[in-house]
């Protein structure tokens, strides 16, 4: 059925559990897999505040999303190989975690995307918005949704 499957993570509970899912899903389907991990881009003026950010602030926010992104994409892999899959790992830097998703996945030519959702409605969705309804509403690719 899915022959290359995305799993996409933020290391938080909730996407550690569609880590879980989708590994489990590759596992049963025989699949391959990659992991994404995407750091997002360092915000440089907050709306209100009105000066921009030092060239260290923005250096030292690189450096930790970077580090925490090896440590993330780190224990899915280990997760992945006590499974008994041999998972890829892929990071991708100052980008959109939606269009960095979408756009490994056609570059990788996954046929499944497994992503987690908090399930945010109202007003909160339309405020915070939601990386994972990005992905459904903007790829072709069937997107697995973990809640």
């Amino acid at each position: 059925m899915y022959q290359h499957i995305l799993i996409a993570t933020d290391g938080s509970v909730l996407a550690h559990k569609g880590l879980e899912h989708g590994l489990a899903l590759a596992r049963a389907l025989g699949s391959r897999v990659t992991i994404i991990h995407v750091t997002e881009q360092y915000p440089l003026a907050m709306p209100g505040f009105g000066w921009p950010s030092t060239t260290e602030e923005i250096e030292a926010y690189l450096e930790r999303s970077e580090q925490y992104g090896a440590s993330v994409l780190s224990a899915a892999k280990a997760m992945a190989e006590q499974m008994g899959l041999a998972a890829e790992t892929v990071y991708v830097d100052e980008a959109k975690p939606a269009e960095a998703i979408i756009e490994a996945a056609q570059d990788l030519r996954c046929d499944a995307i497994v992503m987690a959702s908090n399930g945010r409605r109202g007003l909160s969705k339309l405020l915070l918005g939601s990386q994972t309804l990005e992905v459904l509403t903007k790829t072709k690719i069937p997107v697995v949704v973990i809640r």
